[in-house]
Parts: structure tokens; C-alpha cells; sequence
């Protein structure tokens, strides 16, 4: 027997018990609430009953986005933009329904929608955050029928990265520039970012305790995809380490904040009346040429770099045309 009570002005409580099972839901309409109610009916006269398809259907999706926060956020890294991912979600009218309600064609206008206000990449952010909560409610918390509408809808097509390339004198320029600073650390900065293609929060974190001048080598533990990964070292990049001044504990470079190497960066290549160049090129630029100027395979500049994926390095693939031609003969 199911009982449908109203609840406030947007809200209907359904009440299903039948044979030793009762159980509940909320939904924002009595047409829904009775659906609900006439297909758990049957179910339980069925046999095929399951208490997972029912905390799916009365689990909010702002309910499930909260635990998530407390629960899955603080082991993933970037804490402070999922925890504004997830806050910008719960601001949404689909927080209020329920998980197994919201559909591929809901997600689809919020998509759409979402465009208008911000680039592709942000909403694919959204999204992969929103269909990791899916995966851990269904995976994690016991709601196995629960279906992943993410899975459903096309995410939007990300922009080709950027490709911008230092020219020879562009990188004496900024070299000097770099030097010349007022954060003394910067030209060792760049000149590591250049010979290791490591990103700019690994050589913030870096500290000696991360290097082996004796191997040439340099261990990454806290990477941006939760991967360690052993940076070989090339002279120019053991010249550079050799040059700065050892410390027991602490980071090798003083800068302390990522956004104060942008700082730095910016005012550099401003000295050196260059445009359009941010740090992220350098590893970009790093990468390149170590497609361009060794014969290592894509599986060994991936180990090096640290991309997840040999997909992430097809942009790469035309630097080495003029190889593979001299190999066909």
C-alpha cells in the first residue's frame, strides 16, 4: 500500500509497505511519486526488489555531492577547485532531485546551457566530477543499480592545446630577463623547467631530498596524476642543480607559491618584450624537443614527462616526420 503525502510547495512523500518490506522517497511531483510507488510495488510482488535502487531514488543528488565533498574530495588532489566544482553543482536545480531522476537529456541542457557562460574545458571539469560521484555512489555506497547519466551525453570538444615554440633568440632573451629578476631563483627555474619538462607546481615542491645528482635522476611523488615518476636528468639540467645552494630541508627554489612564479614569469618576459608565452610553454617546449631531438620512443618521453597517455602525445606526433621519412628510405 503506498501513501503520497505533499510536503511543502515542491515535494511529495511517497510511502511504499508491502509484504516486510517499507521503504520511501521524494519526488517533485505526485505523477513521479506514483510512478515510483506503482513500479516498487510491482518489484516487490516480483521478487525483484532491491534496497540499492531505492537510496538511489530518495538520494539527492546535494546529499551525495556533500558526502562526496567530506568523503572523496580530501583524498584527491586540488581540493579547493572540486570543493568550488561541487558547490557550483549544488547551486543548480538538479541538486534538489533525486540521484536516479537526473537524465542524460537533464545533464545535456545544463551542458548547453554552461557553454554560454564558460569554455569547454570547465564544463568537462563539471562534468568528470559529477560522473566520479556517480561511479563512487554506485561503486562505494552501495547503490549498484544506480545508472551513470554522464555516460549518456557527448562532452563538449576541448581546444587543441597550445603550441607555442621559443625560437633560439627568444630563450637568450628571456634567459637574461630571467636572470636578471628580482627573484633570484627564476633563471635556474627555467632553465630546469626547459632541460626536464617537468610542470611548474613539481618544481615548486622540489627539494633536495627529491634528487640524486649521483644517478642524474629526480623522484616525483606528488605529481598531478597521483603518479610517482623518476625524471632522468641531462647535463644541462645536473649543471643547473649543481649550481644552487643545498639545504637539509626545505625547497630547493625560494619561490613558494606557483602563483608567484606566473608573477615572476610575467615580468620577465615583459623585460624581454615577449607576448603570448606563459610558463606551461617550457614544458611544452621541452617536450617537443625531446621528440625532435633524441631518438626515444613515445613510452619513454611519456615515463619522462609524465603524461598519462600516449593520446596526450599525438599532438607531438609531426615533430618526427622528417625522421620516420629518412627511415623509409
Amino acid at each position: 500500500m503506498a501513501t503520497i503525502t505533499k510536503r511543502g510547495d515542491r515535494q511529495w512523500q511517497v510511502k511504499v509497505r508491502r509484504k516486510t518490506i517499507a521503504t520511501s522517497a521524494t519526488f517533485e511531483t505526485k505523477a513521479r511519486a506514483e510512478a515510483w510507488a506503482r513500479q516498487i510495488e510491482s518489484e516487490i510482488d516480483a521478487g525483484r526488489f532491491q534496497h540499492g535502487r531505492v537510496e538511489a531514488d530518495r538520494t539527492l543528488l546535494n546529499e551525495a555531492l556533500e558526502r562526496y565533498l567530506v568523503e572523496i574530495v580530501p583524498r584527491k588532489k586540488g581540493i579547493k577547485q572540486n570543493t568550488g566544482v561541487i558547490r557550483a553543482w549544488q547551486r543548480t536545480p538538479l541538486a534538489r532531485k533525486p540521484l536516479s531522476s537526473i537524465r542524460g537529456a537533464d545533464l545535456a541542457a545544463w551542458r548547453d546551457e554552461k557553454l554560454k557562460e564558460v569554455g569547454p574545458q570547465t564544463v568537462v571539469h563539471h562534468l568528470n566530477l559529477l560522473s566520479h560521484v556517480y561511479t563512487v555512489a554506485g561503486t562505494e555506497w552501495g547503490l549498484e543499480t544506480l545508472q551513470n547519466p554522464v555516460s549518456r551525453i557527448k562532452k563538449p570538444n576541448l581546444p587543441r592545446g597550445r603550441d607555442r615554440r621559443l625560437t633560439d633568440d627568444e630563450q637568450i632573451q628571456l634567459l637574461a630577463a630571467c636572470d636578471s629578476s628580482e627573484s633570484r631563483w627564476l633563471g635556474a627555474m627555467v632553465r630546469l623547467a626547459l632541460a626536464t619538462a617537468m610542470r611548474q607546481g613539481e618544481l615548486v615542491g622540489l627539494t633536495w631530498q627529491h634528487v640524486n645528482l649521483t644517478n642524474r635522476t629526480i623522484l616525483l611523488r606528488d605529481t598531478k596524476n597521483g603518479e610517482t615518476r623518476t625524471v632522468p636528468l641531462s647535463s644541462a639540467a645536473v649543471q643547473v642543480l649543481e649550481g644552487l645552494p643545498k639545504s637539509a630541508s626545505g625547497p630547493i627554489f625560494e619561490i613558494q607559491t606557483g602563483r608567484a612564479v606566473s608573477h615572476a614569469f610575467t615580468k620577465a618576459c615583459c623585460a624581454a618584450e615577449m607576448t603570448n608565452l606563459h610558463f606551461h610553454d617550457l614544458r611544452h617546449e621541452a617536450t617537443s624537443r625531446l621528440f625532435e631531438q633524441t631518438d626515444l620512443r613515445d613510452i619513454e618521453i611519456a615515463a619522462i614527462t609524465g603524461h598519462k597517455t600516449m593520446e596526450m602525445l599525438k599532438r607531438y606526433a609531426h615533430l618526427r616526420a622528417g625522421k620516420l621519412a629518412m627511415r623509409l628510405g
